[in-house]
């Protein structure tokens, strides 16, 4: 008995002192190691501090940013990435903060960027916090054999062809936002103008428009979805800033509890939309023209070329997380844009004008615009383009380095991240020029490419194999509904409108979007 217990004893010795050494070496001698290797390769920042590294400050830094406006004509990088702006004013371009126990290296050079979404296997997107996952997943985080059968799954949805059937959708979600504004402008107490905050109204200008071309006759329930997802953004950003601590997500916390329940009733919402679309497809009806049924008519004809064998097609719960991911990336990234579109229109009252000119000409007073005229907008392009250097949807890529790795002459160790800051390098002096924080669309008259002599140093949308699978829906959407507000309305930013730009998932206007919009 008593070897028993000394058996017993030792054992649990034994498991102690490798959980110990293992928390020890994640904690500590894994990151000072990383922090030397790096120091090498002539990269500075903070030394390592336990366990939290740099979150305290940059959390400090992001909740004194965010506390008050900035001017309109202020460089936004302070207050959007404040942090991150202030460690490469201070230690250079090679840099690398800490996020806990890991490294975060700063790439600001094309070069490298190049190279890092060019080898997005070896250079694979970081693994989700498990608690950001019930917001989105799907294709945007799937690495691998896996991602690229989805892509090819989910690339029909998107091809120019579906594409125009989707401008009618367009044209109703944008009619209806406009018709909102007109009864308003011309109320008999207007004097033909009025102020309105546009941000809550584009935001569901393109819920409404993602609703109807992702589930057709079924927007009224995808209303509900946008609703959801909202929420589940807010919570999920909030998480985000925060280290991850294994296990965190099976605590009952208020936040968790609500995030497990959104996640369970979209998902309860999107299943039995996909489940009423599959049983129809069964009875011999037409899959349709959404997103929803050319995505499960491509599933099926992906699995009837692999000799019916529907484990190499799409799950429902797969096929219930693109749905997820249309819906948030397909409203966040437009509404922004849209947004951004008439705060700086607004401002730069010539280039409004001459977007408006351009319309008139192309397109007259009252034709919904096609397809092909839509592609011929050079102006409202050029203007797109330059809010989306000035405003990129997304501030910011991370990519991993799961092994050691060389890339541009840099030895990189296996568990540091790699942090691509897309809005520093936008507006990157020594890339776009002394006057890189204004806006000039003309930048773009020739295209992205020659804007930036053939270099990576533009990727509102991503770049290379990974670049975003819905940029032209995005931009499609835009040019419409610009095309539709600017033959109604010329507008002016209103005294009350508050310049303060921050992060939630996607960059938005924290205080709103207030303009005075003057009937034409």
């Amino acid at each position: 008995m008593d070897n028993l217990e000394g058996c017993v004893a030792l054992s649990l010795a034994a498991v102690f002192l490798v959980l110990a050494w293992t928390v020890f070496n994640w904690l500590w001698l894994r990151p000072k190691r990383l922090e030397r290797h790096l120091r090498t390769q002539g990269f500075s920042g903070n030394s390592y501090r336990l366990l939290f590294g740099d979150i305290k400050e940059n959390a400090a830094m992001m909740k004194e940013a965010r506390s008050r406006p900035i001017n309109l004509s202020d460089d936004i990088t302070p207050r959007v990435t404040p942090f991150i702006n202030h460690y490469v004013k201070n230690w250079g371009k090679r840099s690398f903060t800490w996020t806990g126990p890991t490294p975060m290296v700063n790439i600001m050079e094309p070069q490298l960027i190049k190279e890092i979404l060019l080898k997005h296997v070896i250079f694979p997107k970081q693994k989700q916090n498990p608690l950001a996952r019930l917001l989105i997943s799907g294709l945007v985080s799937l690495e691998g054999q896996k991602w690229v059968k989805h892509r090819k799954i989910i690339r029909p949805a998107f091809s120019l062809d579906k594409l125009k059937h989707m401008l009618q959708a367009f044209d109703l979600c944008c009619g209806e936002t406009i018709s909102k504004w007109e009864k308003m402008v011309s109320s008999p107490s207007s004097m033909g103008w009025c102020e309105i905050d546009v941000w809550p109204d584009l935001e569901a200008l393109t819920a409404d428009a993602i609703s109807r071309t992702a589930f057709g006759s079924n927007y009224e329930e995808g209303r509900r979805v946008f609703q959801l997802q909202k929420e589940q953004a807010v919570l999920a950003a909030e998480s985000m800033r925060s280290i991850y601590i294994p296990g965190w997500r099976l605590l009952p916390t208020k936040n968790n509890k609500r995030m497990k329940a959104i996640c369970r009733e979209v998902e309860a919402l999107l299943l039995d939309i996909i489940n009423r679309r599959v049983k129809a497809m069964d009875a011999g009806d037409s899959c349709g023209n959404d997103l929803l049924g050319i995505l499960l008519e491509s599933n099926l004809k992906e699995i009837q070329e692999q000799g019916n064998d529907r484990k190499l097609g799409m799950s429902i719960e797969e096929v219930i997380e693109e749905c997820k991911l249309f819906y948030f990336a397909g409203q966040e990234t437009t509404s922004a844009l849209l947004g951004w579109t008439l705060v700086l229109l607004s401002r730069h009252q010539d280039w409004q004008q001459r977007a408006r000119e351009e319309l008139f000409q192309l397109l007259g007073s009252d034709v919904m615009p096609s397809f092909d005229a839509l592609t011929h907008l050079r102006v409202v392009h050029m203007i797109l383009l330059e809010v989306l250097r000035l405003y990129p949807p997304i501030v910011a890529l991370v990519r991993s380095v799961p092994e050691d790795v060389s890339v541009g002459g840099l030895l990189l160790p296996a568990g540091v991240k790699l942090f691509l800051p897309a809005i520093l390098i936008h507006r990157d002096n020594e890339i776009w020029g002394d006057d890189a924080n204004e806006f000039k669309p003309e930048r773009f008259e020739n295209g992205a490419s020659q804007a930036t002599n053939g270099q990576v140093a533009y990727f509102p949308f991503g770049w290379g194999p990974r670049i975003c699978i819905g940029q032209n829906f995005a931009l499609l959407e835009a040019k419409m509904a610009m095309a539709m507000i600017l033959r109604r309305f010329w507008f002016e930013l209103s005294p009350s409108y508050v310049h303060a730009p921050a992060t939630v998932i996607t960059l938005q206007p924290q205080y709103g979007a207030q303009l005075v919009l003057h009937k034409l």
